[in-house]
């Protein structure tokens, strides 16, 4: 298995991270976490050797393949199939092969249009789709996923949550998508003030531990203190008392024995709310039999009447490509329908975000004057204190735009919105570019807006918290659903999402033999008992410690029950010290087992739904 031995890794006088040591378990779904600039990438680009660390080594075993989902696009063969075929190991060749090609590309979004079409010739998003797809179809022992869900839309982000959730081998992911990862990872590690720590466990516990951890040093910091001064406070009063001679010396060894431990930092993140303007408003925005489309023969929608009154959240979901960011642009007024109309309220103020809008901020300009410019009667203190939020502390706010990554622009677009009062917040996918801690900041804020919100985004995360209705780009255009997203999933569902389960099996019906059915079937079943064998090792393996432990308890419970008729004394001490290890060890064996046994279950469903799918080979 790969094996990280003491890495340690900086740029100049900033550590990212020392020491990062642990060793990938067979099978393991790794998570890692970590704010944006900590050296996530950075570590990704260590393991496949494209950076060098400053210190340590990565062990890989002979023959041990990574594949590292590539932001790079090269292209060479003729079609998006035969270069997605490319990438499959050359044992499985024929009709296999386009068979698993065709499988995952069309879970993640490509149309047939699509994949019989040049790679050049697709959009920047399904060029990404497409490395993503090559990633995966490689079929290595590692998967490295650097923001996997970037370019997709909901359906596809569903499609690879299942599919990564079978995955046989070893993979670790680096992902904004909270929602997502904790339905894929077995394991979490996060780096955090230079270090990397491991846990069994997703993400909520990473984050429980790690403020455990911090409540921990922080009250230690203060006991030592207080120690130290009532210390220094005795040795002060009696140095000069012959009779406490002694015992003023004793101290002054304490003290210079006595640890010191430094107070944290505070770790900046986005600290958000959104300007409310309070105007009395009864409707902010309806739609009036809404149609538009680029030609007159091709509508995006038709019909789509809706009404936004105060507090709702409307969200906008569906394939990419199909009209989301479109139908913001004509509720803003940056397009006009083809037919029908919107209609504002008198007092309707909107404040829109969409990442189209990086190319209006000014190269020029700091930070501070564009968010300035959003509202030029705020002071210099509300603005500094917009762009602290922002994680624009002090000087950074100086920083001129011509300098920013691709995510610092956009918390800059998110700033200029922060800056203006409006009751009407209309969002283009604003969890882009965020890292995880920053998404929920964001959807907190949204969350407790008191104006009404309209936004489009694929976080599942931001549309179970946020959506109270939605409108829906499905098969058949766009309506509106009266109802949250759980309810939608459960009471509709994806017409695409639907299909898209289908397809396998009607392609194999329609145009592979029963021979080559039934050694489909036999693949699915080896692939199967591959993905699940070391979890089933695993399991056995928890279920027999506890069993030893379970006899480990009733022994040191008798002795205790025998020894507690002569007194308690140190011995009945020890093992009533020892009875408490053996309990809370037990309880980890317990919390491993059942996770274990959740993601068994999870595997053996994906895989019978493969089955289902195949129908009878007999």
């Amino acid at each position: 298995m790969l094996q990280l031995v003491d890495i340690s890794k900086g740029y100049a006088s900033q550590s990212l991270f020392e020491g990062v040591g642990w060793t990938m378990q067979p099978g393991e779904h790794l998570g890692l976490v970590g704010r944006n600039g900590h050296g996530k990438s950075t570590l990704f680009r260590i393991i496949v050797g494209e950076e060098k660390a400053d210190s340590g080594q990565i062990v890989i075993p002979a023959n041990y393949r990574i594949s590292y989902l590539q932001q790079k696009l090269a292209f060479s063969a003729s079609s998006v199939r035969e270069e997605a075929i490319l990438a499959i190991p050359f044992e499985e060749g024929g009709w296999k092969a386009e068979y698993k090609a065709d499988e995952v590309l069309a879970g993640l979004g490509f149309s047939a249009a699509d994949i019989a079409a040049r790679p050049n010739q697709l959009s920047g998003g399904m060029q990404v789709r497409l490395n993503l797809a090559k990633a995966i179809l490689s079929d290595p022992n590692l998967l490295l996923l650097d923001e996997p869900t970037n370019y997709l839309d909901v359906i596809s982000i569903r499609w690879l949550e299942r599919f990564l959730r079978a995955w046989p081998k070893e993979i670790i992911l680096i992902t904004h998508d909270r929602s997502f990862q904790d339905a894929v990872i077995t394991d979490i590690a996060g780096i955090h003030r230079g270090r990397v720590r491991k846990f069994r466990g997703n993400t909520k516990t990473y984050y429980e531990k790690i403020v455990e951890e911090e409540q921990i040093h922080e009250q230690t910091r203060l006991n030592i203190e207080r120690k130290r001064k009532e210390t220094e406070k005795f040795v002060d009063r009696f140095r000069a008392k012959a009779s406490k001679a002694s015992q003023v010396q004793s101290r002054i060894k304490a003290l210079d024995k006595m640890d010191q431990l430094e107070q944290l930092d505070d770790i900046s993140g986005l600290k958000l709310k959104f300007r409310y303007n309070g105007k009395s408003v009864k409707q902010l925005l309806s739609s009036t039999d809404l149609a538009f489309g680029y030609s007159e023969d091709k509508l995006l929608m038709k019909d789509l009447n809706f009404v936004l009154k105060p507090g709702e959240r409307l969200g906008i979901v569906g394939r990419n490509g199909k009209g989301k960011s479109t139908l913001l642009r004509l509720l803003v007024g940056e397009l006009q329908p083809t037919e029908g109309r919107v209609n504002y309220g008198q007092n309707t103020k909107i404040g829109y975000f969409a990442q189209s809008h990086v190319a209006d901020l000014s190269e020029s300009l700091t930070v501070e004057q564009e968010v300035q410019r959003s509202n030029p009667t705020l002071s210099v203190t509300e603005v500094r204190s917009i762009c602290g939020g922002l994680m624009f502390e002090g000087n950074m706010a100086l920083k001129t735009i011509s300098v920013l990554s691709g995510g610092e622009r956009a918390r800059v677009l998110l700033g200029k919105i922060l800056a203006e009062p409006c009751n009407l917040l209309v969002l283009d996918e604003p969890t882009n570019h965020l890292d995880m801690e920053s998404v929920e900041s964001l959807i907190r804020a949204v969350d407790t807006f008191p104006g009404a919100v309209i936004f489009v985004s694929h976080n599942e995360e931001m549309l179970q918290t946020v959506a109270t209705s939605l409108v829906v780009f499905d098969e058949d255009g766009a309506q509106r659903f009266d109802g949250n997203y759980q309810d939608f999933l459960e009471r509709i569902g994806w017409s695409e999402e639907k299909s898209l389960n289908e397809k396998p099996a009607e392609k194999s019906k329609r145009s592979i033999s029963k021979k080559e059915l039934r050694k489909l079937r036999a693949d699915i079943l080896k692939r199967r008992s591959e993905a699940t064998s070391s979890l089933k090792k695993e399991i056995e393996a928890l279920e027999g410690k506890i069993a030893a432990l379970d006899e480990s308890i009733e022994i040191t419970n008798k002795e205790l029950i025998e020894g507690a008729k002569n007194g308690f004394g140190d011995a009945q001490a020890k093992l009533s010290r020892l009875l408490g290890r053996q309990k809370g060890e037990q309880e980890d064996l317990y919390a491993r087992l059942e996770s274990r046994l959740e993601l068994m279950e999870k595997k053996e469903a994906s895989f019978n739904d493969e089955l289902t799918q195949l129908g009878d080979d007999n």
